[in-house]
């Protein structure tokens, strides 16, 4: 078991600290992160908790999931690692728009 743990059901309204703060009653905490939109700078209501230890970290999973938050039940388990992101592109149509290659000619013939 790794110590990094995945928070889900968080309210909106959690801070880091918050999130910090709760987690250390059950060990010592190395980050607590809680995961914004990166537009708006809203909470997604999930987050990540580093511990100290595996033994601390189980610990926390024991006591904290499906317990209850401001209203929401928490969500807590080991954090499994992040899939591998997938480009923007379908797979090699860098060409440009409109699904084309070559950026989507509409037509009209060569300008120049």
């Amino acid at each position: 078991m790794g110590s990094k743990i995945y928070v889900g059901g968080l309210p909106y309204s959690t801070t880091e600290q918050e999130l910090s703060d709760l987690f250390g009653q059950h060990g010592s905490v190395q980050s607590a992160k809680v995961i914004t939109d990166k537009y708006t700078g809203q909470s997604r209501g999930f987050g990540f908790v580093e511990m100290g230890s595996d033994d601390e970290a189980k610990a926390a999973i024991d006591a904290l999931n499906e317990t209850e938050l401001g209203g929401r039940t928490l969500t807590v388990n080991e954090a499994k690692p992040q899939a591998p992101r997938t480009g923007g592109f379908d797979g090699g149509n860098r060409g440009g728009g409109r699904g084309r290659p070559g950026g989507g000619n509409r037509g009209g013939g060569d300008r120049w």
